[in-house]
């Protein structure tokens, strides 16, 4: 397989990876904890950062396109109403972040420091987002405590592991891929 022909089912498996990762989903309120940010730090990892932030662009575009690939098995242009969009967005930069910081030094520490700052931008787009959606779009009216509340604090835990697990498989693997 040419360089090319390999780059490419690389990117369409990443991307199939993060959607399969949004169907292992945990309903938490507005946003559910799924396990798309794990296959999003590991398309960084293994694909580096141009190739595993397309991954994620492709994954973006496939769902806003309609097919049900996202949370929920929802798709299409409206999605972008939903206050879970914003961390879809941040997929992107998430998983080029996590190839950048890993491209050349590659210890373990290297990429738990990738996995962290990967999921602190997720954060940082994701949460202003909700926001948003939530407070001007649906007209809530929630306090910034309670947006941490319901979009950050609770999922803390179960980012941390799949922080772990993403930084412990990237670095076997990265080798490999």
């Amino acid at each position: 397989m040419n360089r090319k022909t390999s780059d490419i089912t690389k990117v369409a498996l990443f991307a199939a990876l993060t959607a399969m990762g949004a169907f292992i989903s945990i309903p938490l309120g507005v946003v559910p904890i799924t396990m798309q940010s794990l296959f999003v730090m590991l398309s960084g990892f293994l694909l580096g950062p141009s190739l595993g932030a397309l991954s994620q662009a492709v994954y973006l575009i496939l769902g806003l396109m309609g097919l049900p690939l996202f949370a929920s098995m929802t798709g299409g242009i409206q999605t972008i109403f939903k206050p879970s969009f914003g961390f879809l967005l941040s997929f992107i930069a998430a998983s080029f972040l996590s190839g950048f910081f890993t491209q050349k030094k590659k210890t373990f520490v290297s990429f738990i420091k990738a996995s962290i700052i990967s999921s602190l931008v997720m954060y940082l787009i994701g949460l202003p987002y909700m926001a948003f959606i939530l407070n001007f779009y649906l007209d809530e009216g929630l306090t910034v405590i309670y947006i941490l509340k319901i979009g950050f604090f609770a999922f803390i835990p179960s980012d941390i592991l799949k922080l772990i697990l993403a930084s412990i498989l990237g670095y076997r693997l990265k080798d490999k891929v």
